[in-house]
């Protein structure tokens, strides 16, 4: 096998950026190694609006290396509020890609999103009519359904009524962590895809809990059973094109991580490339490391594949840093637990 491995260069699908000072620290990780990602528009307040995109994307571009070349694709934070005629608007305009669903209280910076579901009907109906993508956390919040099953119930009480209610959403199940959402991924038309993150396909529920709390290993969705982490692995290596990456790359201060009530999410965006190459080798799929990175994507959200590429070569392994610092804040960069071989060089 050789030890060289040039693809079309790569999109990250579901990235968060935060904003001030924590976004100058770590959209340099990311627009080394991508052109494009989509942007969580989780802020507090969040982008509601396209006028809160628009302002959005500026901080972004003016926080972006005069060095570097990176495009945001901006979304709009779905509420019970949002404007079909705002959304659509941004949408004719380029200003947006997607809008993101999240249900109220499922992840950080969530309690703004949807509780009943009739009242965002309209803005669903009118994605459908102009092919605007919702991007959607998929979890139920009730707190008679443990955590391990939230995603499997989303599918069955909420995302399958919304697909067959609304005819010609084009959905994409964000940060799958299930075999059930691989299945339903899997029989699902040309209007739905799933990505699938990077630290979803190393860890299994055990890296949270075996040998104490670790808290670099809690996300939202949470990591699940061994099983479904192969299954994740099966679906991102199979060369289908309903699946691609999207990392959820997702920085907080360690403070945050380790405080009593830890923050949910894992920050990948500075080794992403490398564990996907090591991951993709020993599941002898390498070949199929572009489509999920480079390929699937720009074809389900209707965007040409980017035109430069990037070099992935192995030797000895590489040294990332521990942290990122953000002022007198450190953030801790995903440790796989195992070496990584493979690292872009061009």
């Amino acid at each position: 096998m050789s030890d060289s491995l040039t693809i079309r260069r790569p999109d990250d699908w579901h990235l968060h950026l935060r904003d001030g000072a924590m976004m100058q620290a770590v959209l340099p990780e990311t627009a080394r190694h991508f052109a494009r990602a989509i942007i969580m528009p989780n802020l507090m307040p969040p982008v509601v609006t396209g006028a809160d995109a628009a302002v959005y994307r500026d901080r972004i571009l003016a926080a972006l290396p005069a060095d570097m070349s990176f495009q945001p694709l901006m979304t709009l934070y779905l509420t019970e509020n949002t404007d079909p005629d705002d959304l659509a608007a941004a949408h004719a305009s380029g200003l947006i890609t997607a809008v993101k669903l999240y249900p109220a209280g499922a992840t950080t910076n969530s309690a703004s999103g949807v509780a009943n579901f009739d009242n965002v009907r309209a803005a669903l109906e009118r994605m459908a009519e102009i092919g605007l993508p919702l991007c959607v956390h998929g979890e139920v919040t009730a707190p008679d359904i443990d955590i391990f099953d939230r995603e499997a119930v989303f599918i069955d009480r909420v995302l399958d009524p919304i697909r067959q209610a609304t005819p010609g959403l084009r959905v994409v199940m964000e940060h799958i962590t299930t075999s059930d959402a691989v299945a339903y991924a899997r029989e699902a038309g040309d209007d739905l895809s799933a990505t699938i993150t990077t630290h979803h396909l190393v860890i299994n529920r055990n890296h949270i809990l075996v040998g104490g709390i670790r808290p670099h290993y809690y996300c939202l969705p949470v990591a699940k059973r061994e099983s479904h982490r192969l299954a994740l692995l099966a679906a991102a290596t199979s060369g289908d094109p309903r699946f691609f990456l999207g990392t959820d790359s997702a920085p907080h201060p360690d403070t945050a991580k380790i405080a009593p009530c830890g923050c949910a999410g894992c920050f990948t965006a500075p080794n992403t490339m490398s564990i996907l190459a090591e991951v993709f080798e020993n599941a002898d799929a390498l070949d199929k490391l572009e489509g999920f990175t480079s390929l699937h994507g720009p074809r389900f959200y209707r965007l040409p594949v980017n035109t430069d590429t990037i070099t992935l070569t192995k030797g000895a392994p590489a040294n990332y840093p521990k942290t990122i610092a953000v002022n007198d804040e450190q953030i801790t960069v995903f440790d796989p637990e195992f070496p990584l071989h493979w690292r872009v060089s061009g």
